[in-house]
């Protein structure tokens, strides 16, 4: 391990990042309540997949009293198949203490719903210039090979003590620059499998490239290990409408949402047909669903007959949509 030249990482980054960087759309604004948008969608998500969902999104809700003033099933709505949606459900309950006006102090941004140290030192810093170092998984796999350090970033002793690492590298000057820079850095260049080390403008600062260890960096030593499971999904069809049932707002996992039901849910289900099937992965739990039809004499207690033109208007869950498509029903 050793120890990295600040001043000489912040201008090299800053330079590089200058000339360097992805044109990505929340980077041209520096309006506090696109930047926390963005900011939310980005956990968890890759930018390339938020960028439509962004975008549809401030059309749909231009501003946070926008936002306060829509219902949840169509945040829900406007946010279906970008996945975690207690996301989703934070932002609209924050969007009511940030319409009036947006808080402008690290404090104040970190007390709202749904923000963790991460999201309120970007917005903070990109937003309102503030000096807050932003660390994601991005800025972890950097520090640690630029210092060539193998200690566990699940730690976190180690995610404090990174943390600082990179406090140290911020320019104060440009924060929210740097902030994106270094998360740029990770996400373009300094890559978890087959990083571009050649095209790195911190080579000559890498601890880990010096010593053959970029392969080894970061090291994470506490992994959840996967579940693979089978699922089955019924498409109903009568008249036009397709049988769906939502799940209750005080439900956990996709509260409020509409999804197609399992066989074991219909009573006098006849004519069973699997007609497909699809894999879907939630976090570490890999499915494998086999979607079917069948018919049923009446609607079970929970469920409702919808219009099958209309279920594109509605928060589905994403398995239940693929299903539908695979059934030849637009959702």
């Amino acid at each position: 391990m050793t120890r990295a030249r600040p001043r000489s990482i912040t201008s090299k980054l800053l330079a590089w990042y200058r000339v360097s960087h992805r044109d990505l759309p929340w980077r041209a604004t520096h309006d506090p309540y696109r930047i926390w948008v963005s900011e939310i969608m980005l956990q968890q998500t890759r930018a390339e997949a938020v960028i439509p969902y962004y975008e549809k999104f401030l059309q749909r809700f231009p501003t946070a009293a926008a936002l306060a003033g829509a219902r949840q099933d169509e945040v829900l709505a406007s946010w279906a198949g970008l996945g975690y949606y207690t996301r989703a459900r934070n932002l609209h309950r924050a969007a009511t203490q940030v319409a009036a006006g947006f808080p402008a102090d690290y404090d104040g941004i970190r007390r709202l719903p749904g923000v963790g140290d991460y999201t309120a030192a970007a917005i903070a810093s990109i937003a309102f210039g503030l000096p807050y170092a932003v660390v994601d998984g991005n800025v972890l796999r950097v520090v640690a090979r630029i210092m060539n350090d193998p200690a566990d970033i699940g730690s976190a002793a180690t995610r404090a003590r990174f943390r600082d690492i990179a406090q140290r590298w911020l320019d104060r000057r440009h924060p929210g620059e740097f902030n994106q820079a270094v998360m740029e850095l990770g996400a373009t260049v300094c890559l978890p499998r087959a990083p571009r080390c050649a095209d790195c403008p911190l080579s000559g600062d890498c601890a880990a490239r010096r010593e053959g260890t970029v392969a080894q960096l970061p090291v994470k030593l506490r992994k959840t290990a996967p579940r693979y499971l089978e699922a089955a999904l019924v498409v109903v069809e009568r008249g036009g409408r397709v049988l769906s049932g939502q799940r209750l707002a005080s439900e956990s996992l996709m509260a409020s949402f509409w999804e197609l039901p399992s066989p074991d849910q219909l009573r006098g289900l006849r004519d069973l047909r699997v007609i497909g099937s699809f894999r879907h992965t939630i976090t570490h739990h890999h499915y494998r669903i086999s979607v079917c039809t069948g018919t049923v004499t009446r609607a079970p207690r929970g469920f409702a007959w919808l219009p099958a033109g209309n279920l594109h208007l509605l928060a589905l869950t994403t398995a239940s949509k693929k299903a539908l498509r695979l059934a030849g029903i637009p959702a």
